[in-house]
């Protein structure tokens, strides 16, 4: 058992103690109510929050930062995907360790990736101690043999996944309406269903894929389409959700659709900042928070996003009130959560411990104002001086076990490539 002596929740001194992979009890410091810890860790000077949960990424693409700049989407994809077809699983396993190094570092524990060789993103997740939901993503460009390897692939990384822990979960991926069969889409979506899994799906990023959508598919937009198609649920994360119609917001929220907000990726792309968070929200849509891959956002850091994403809304609707301070955090921890069905994002009794320990003795937090007033709008990530995921610390004092092997090995794949 590990008690959190002494450390700011809500305002408040608290001990926390951890029992296995969740939270014991929370009580009034310095009361301990006689239970006495393996470990004590005192806190003094610091406050708690919940292991942020980034909801769209693509995380083994820390290999590809920078290697593309200041072009659309489309061109940057292009560019991309040539580079890909190059990529093994090494370069996979070693790209997603810099991406858990850079999320742990800034307070990440749970990630939604959707990216190539599935086992080889997980292997390197569980062994940074990051949860990972990992997809297998099908992206078929409407070729039939494509389509067809790929349900026999899928089928067998389904069955390998019916033997991991709690640690790591298995999504459906599709790409795109612009990239993947009417056939395929279907597929998809009924495996997922049939499995009880989620559907993490591009949708609406840019105008151009709306405009493509709706002339393929007699006006429909791509939310309009996937509506027609009986695709839309509260098993979908809908990464980004851009470029929505009156329209698409009601059938996002009449569905329960999880929308992604990457507002740092859209914005540098030039694919659109005009996220509709408050018609969503109102509308019955969860919203959650994500970074996009590192190759368009250029980081992985969900406090960053976190502030730009309330800083655009607040500048977009004219309202300050917009996306307000715990709206904001409840996007970036407990929707992740309920969209993935995880019992964590919060810090109460029972729920998993997922937990970030900010270091409060700086200049950030001298002033009496809110602290996630200037944890979000005044500080930075390196504030973040330990991490704790499923009840263990995979972070003490911005120390992470492996860094320079991670780094190493790193620059090795990236020279081969």
């Amino acid at each position: 058992m590990i008690l959190l002596k002494n450390i700011l929740h809500n305002g408040a001194p608290v001990n926390i103690f951890i029992e296995g992979k969740r939270i014991f009890r929370i009580l009034p410091a310095p009361n301990t109510a006689c239970i006495v810890p393996d470990e004590t860790v005192d806190c003094t000077g610091k406050a708690v929050i919940p292991g942020f949960i980034n909801m769209h990424t693509h995380a083994a693409m820390t290999l590809l930062r920078g290697i593309t700049e200041d072009v659309p989407l489309h061109q940057w994809l292009s560019r991309i995907w040539d580079i890909e077809a190059k990529i093994d699983e090494r370069f996979i396993y070693w790209g997603t360790k810099v991406a858990c190094l850079e999320m742990i570092k800034s307070g990440t524990t749970t990630f939604n990736d959707q990216y190539w060789y599935a086992s080889s993103a997980r292997q390197a997740a569980l062994e940074m101690g990051v949860r990972p939901y990992i997809s297998y993503v099908i992206l078929d460009n409407f070729d039939k043999a494509t389509a067809e390897h790929q349900r026999m692939r899928c089928q067998e990384l389904y069955d390998w996944s019916l033997d991991w822990s709690e640690a790591s979960h298995l999504a459906m991926s599709v790409h795109s309406v612009y990239t993947v069969s009417e056939e395929m889409i279907l597929w998809a979506n009924q495996f997922a269903l049939d499995h009880g899994m989620k559907l993490h799906i591009h949708v609406s990023e840019t105008e151009k894929e709306n405009l493509d959508c709706m002339k393929a598919h007699g006006g429909l937009t791509p939310t309009e389409y996937l509506d027609s198609l009986g695709v839309l649920g509260p098993h979908v994360i809908a990464a980004h959700s851009l470029w929505l119609t009156d329209h698409d917001v009601e059938l996002m929220g009449r569905n329960r659709v999880n929308c992604v907000h990457n507002i740092n990726s859209n914005a540098k792309l030039s694919s659109g900042y005009r996220f509709r968070y408050d018609d969503l929200r109102k509308a019955g849509a969860n919203i959650c928070l994500g970074t996009d891959g590192a190759a368009s956002s250029n980081n992985l850091d969900m406090l960053e996003t976190m502030k730009t994403a309330a800083l655009f809304q607040k500048a977009v609707t004219g309202n300050p009130a917009s996306m307000p301070l715990g709206e904001l955090m409840d996007a970036a921890t407990i929707n992740g959560a309920r969209a993935l069905g995880l019992d964590t994002g919060e810090i109460r009794e029972g729920a998993i411990a997922d937990l970030s320990i900010v270091d409060t003795d700086n200049s950030y937090f001298i002033s009496p104002g809110s602290f996630l007033a200037n944890l979000v709008y005044t500080a930075h990530s390196d504030v973040i001086s330990s991490v704790i995921a499923q009840g263990r610390f995979i972070m003490r004092n911005r120390v992470v076990e492996g860094e320079e092997e991670i780094l190493t090995e790193a620059r090795k794949v990236l020279n081969q490539i």
